[in-house]
């Protein structure tokens, strides 16, 4: 099962996998796929978002005779998905914490 993506889990997301190594949106795009259905073309407005905001740097690379470009991480791209993964993390942990409340009050409806 896939959930929604909201713009901010994906920018942390595709910001994630920059920070691993430099990628071109397709790359990106395939990746996401696992945790999303996300349309490629959902994808490349934030990735013009990020290098606007210069959390990423564009550069075009020849691969087999046509230029790709890439897409490598700056440092406050860097900083900034420090920032968004403790924002996710603290969701997730908020998320749990319901969770774990309705299983102990054996999820009666009053």
């Amino acid at each position: 099962m896939t959930y929604p993506m909201n713009p901010v889990l994906m920018e942390l997301l595709v910001l994630a996998l920059i920070c691993q190594e430099d990628s071109y949106g397709y790359q990106i795009s395939q990746k996401l796929k696992s945790v999303s259905n996300l349309k490629d073309s959902a994808l490349y407005p934030v990735l013009r978002k990020l290098a606007e905001q210069q959390y990423v740097a564009v550069y075009d690379q020849q691969y087999q005779g046509r230029n790709r470009k890439y897409y490598k991480i700056t440092e406050s791209g860097r900083l900034q998905k420090e920032n968004l993964e403790r924002e996710w993390d603290a969701h997730i942990q908020a998320v749990q914490e319901i969770l774990r409340s309705s299983l102990s009050e054996g999820g009666n409806d009053e």
